[in-house]
């Protein structure tokens, strides 16, 4: 993107993952991040990833500044089987209130409609998360529903406001711009 680049996270990103996302302002703004973060969590976290990355089965990505490639300011991905691919995404807290996530979001959202089959994105957020919520207006998702959702670090389901984008609506955006 014009501020990001958007890369495959490595072993070089955990201490950066275990610091920001394992900081309680990001976890608290999440369903699935838990507070405190281990290490190990993170290590299985991005074995998983590289093995889903390497599949094809989704893709989350490591978000660095142009200026620092080898950083990490926060993740995003898609993940899910192609019946239901779902978004997400955290930031970490240095770098809120800059519209770098919805850099990132627009990038992924627009290479998942223009390079895969896909019909439908969803992505989540916690009602209480409006900077997260402003991120899926701007790339153009529309509120559908709010449901519990399963939340193992908070020890039970947690409510979320989910959204969806359609390819439809995703492609006459593209073609307004």
């Amino acid at each position: 993107t014009r501020r990001l680049w958007l890369r495959w996270p490595t072993a070089k990103d955990i201490p950066a993952i275990v610091t920001l996302a394992g900081d309680r302002a990001v976890a608290e703004m999440t369903a699935h991040i838990p507070h405190p973060l281990d290490r190990r969590e993170v290590d299985a976290f991005l074995i998983k990833v590289r093995e889903v990355n390497s599949a094809g089965t989704g893709l989350t990505l490591a978000l660095a500044r142009r200026e620092c490639p080898g950083g990490l300011v926060g993740l995003i991905g898609i993940a899910g089987q192609q019946a239901a691919p779902h978004l997400g995404y955290w930031l970490g807290r240095p770098w809120w209130g800059n519209g770098l996530m919805s850099e990132a979001a627009n990038a992924l959202v627009h290479a998942f409609f223009a390079y895969t089959g896909g019909e439908r994105l969803t992505v989540g957020a916690l009602p209480e998360n409006r900077a997260s919520q402003r991120v899926i207006e701007k790339v153009g998702f529309r509120w559908a529903e709010r449901r519990a959702t399963p939340s193992p670090a908070r020890g039970g389901p947690r409510q979320l406001d989910w959204y969806a984008l359609e390819r439809a609506d995703w492609a006459g955006r593209q073609m307004a711009a």
